[in-house]
């Protein structure tokens, strides 16, 4: 039997949209539920220490840590987690108040208590990571712990968004014993308060989660324990699913592989696809360190010459579409600024604008993508970008990858002229996807400091409870980034689930971080 769904339900859950529940894909809750699940992904963890990763690592994160706040299925606000509850205690939206449920322990033993909270977020700041989340935080004054249920959030600046935050994976909660304030935890393992404990690591390869015996939060966990397996290449994780090897699959499929998936023969091996809309989206940054990409004329002709439509034909086979904003569809405040001031290809446009700024052709420069972090269509992906890039005249371009670890080493030095990068929301706001790519320790590396943006629309739409009050400042902030060029949106992409047919709950377990919460997934026996 195949039950595939296109019902589309919004799992990323963002501000202007309600979820879509009901898709009904296996989601009668009968039959045994407590065998183990085993999910393949393309995306390991970079890290296993939440200070240090502001990355897909938070996909581990989400299951065995916990945070004061989170995003249960369906939720468009962070929802109680660890707190039992948290509230702004004044109109200025400066200080913020979190009251812990009594007797948390992480799985250690050790008291989840407002110290355990201070510690957890301050070595953060501490440690001050280059890829780590101390971005998100910049709001973030001091911590106080007047009692050890209490803790005080004082902020620099007004910052509605600050409670999104605090439930991302950003402020997974960590025990003082086991992490040190100053550095990065090294001995290869994990120890949180989230719905499940690691019960082994090997890098690169499995982790394994089992059921922490002390939890208390939202999770309704439907499985005993999942067996995350990575792999370096698509391929062999597809393979993995029809070989029953795996019971599900996520991150890293490529187009073909999901119109395989989704064909009658695999129908017929016993695989489903669940299919959701999300807000990942894929974009080029510029490094003005470049001489060549400093150049405004360059980035703008660039963006003349793209062609979006084509790209996602030929690489993606409608798995995405053409994206003009760093803010996607579905998003509130959502607009085209790309395509309102570039419209479509044209090179005769661009080399307009090479030609007025006396800057010779073709312009020789180097472009750089990860191999391992977003599937198996990235260098698909790059090689038509070069393809359309050279055929204008305009360009020639030279295409560099490395595996994510180096990669986001490299780029965050400030090493590459043009790279390409993924987002995937750190929380359902408009916000994230302005405010990460702006100052001067952004989240791809390279300072771009918009005065307006930093200092008049970003604070004004912080002061803002009413998240949908502030879509006048981000349409500006999504006008100025298409003016600057600093980043080039390209893409927006749906959400595949690969799984066996007798795994139930993937409709329900993608969280607005679009990570995957595991305890969704269990295994029907009864058909």
């Amino acid at each position: 039997m195949f039950n595939r769904t296109r019902c589309l339900q919004i799992t990323a859950a963002l501000a202007s949209i309600s979820l879509l529940a009901g898709c009904g894909l296996l989601s009668d809750d009968s039959g045994d539920q407590a065998k183990r699940i085993v999910v393949g992904t393309t995306s390991a963890p970079s890290t296993l220490d939440p200070a240090a990763a502001w990355d897909g690592s938070w996909e581990l994160y989400r299951n065995i840590y916990q945070t004061l706040l989170a995003f249960p299925t369906g939720s468009t606000k962070p929802q109680p987690d660890a707190a039992q509850s948290c509230d702004f205690t004044d109109s200025a939206n400066e200080s913020y108040r979190c009251t812990l449920r009594k007797g948390l322990k992480f799985s250690n033993g050790e008291p989840l208590d407002s110290k355990a909270v201070k510690h957890s977020l301050d070595r953060i700041m501490t440690i001050n990571s280059q890829v780590g989340p101390k971005g998100l935080f910049a709001s973030l004054e001091k911590i106080e712990t007047p009692d050890p249920l209490t803790v005080v959030f004082h902020l620099n600046t007004p910052d509605a968004t600050f409670p999104f935050v605090l439930g991302s994976p950003a402020a997974s909660l960590v025990p003082p014993k086991e992490y040190p304030a100053n550095k990065v935890r090294s001995d290869g393992k994990a120890t949180g308060s989230g719905p499940y404990v690691l019960t082994s690591y090997a890098e690169n390869s499995e982790a394994v989660l089992g059921r922490n015996g002390s939890y208390q939060g939202f999770a309704n966990r439907r499985n005993d324990g999942v067996t995350i397996r990575y792999f370096g290449k698509s391929d062999a994780m597809v393979a993995a699913l029809k070989s029953k090897e795996i019971d599900a699959t996520y991150r890293g499929l490529s187009a073909p592989e999901i119109r395989d998936l989704q064909s009658t023969a695999s129908h017929n091996a016993g695989v489903q696809v669940v299919e959701n809309v999300g807000a990942e989206i894929r974009y080029l940054v510029f490094n003005p360190k470049d001489p060549q990409v400093a150049k405004l004329p360059v980035r703008q002709a660039i963006a003349q010459v793209v062609d979006r439509g084509a790209l996602v034909t030929k690489v993606y086979q409608g798995t995405a579409e053409p994206l003009y904003s760093m803010v996607p569809k579905g998003v509130v405040g959502h607009k085209t600024p790309f395509y309102d001031l570039y419209g479509q290809p044209d090179v005769a446009k661009a080399k307009k604008l090479l030609t007025a700024a006396n800057i010779p052709v073709p312009v020789d420069l180097t472009f750089w993508y990860t191999t391992d972090r977003y599937g198996g269509s990235t260098a698909d992906e790059f090689t038509e970008l070069k393809r359309q890039l050279d055929e204008s005249g305009l360009f020639r371009i030279t295409l560099r990858n490395k595996p994510w670890k180096d990669f986001q080493v490299g780029y965050k030095n400030g090493e590459y002229p043009v790279f390409g990068r993924g987002w995937f929301p750190d929380f359902p706001d408009p916000d994230n996807f302005i405010a990460p790519f702006v100052g001067k320790d952004n989240a791809v590396g390279t300072p771009y400091e918009p005065t307006e943006i930093l200092n008049d629309l970003l604070p004004k739409s912080r002061r803002e409870g009413d998240r949908s009050a502030g879509v006048k400042e981000f349409e500006t902030a999504q006008q100025i980034f298409a003016q600057d060029v600093r980043l080039l949106p390209l893409w927006q992409g749906k959400l595949y689930v690969g799984a066996r047919e007798d795994i139930a709950g993937a409709e329900r377990a993608l969280d607005p971080q679009t990570a995957m919460q595991m305890w969704e997934l269990y295994r029907k026996t009864s058909w």
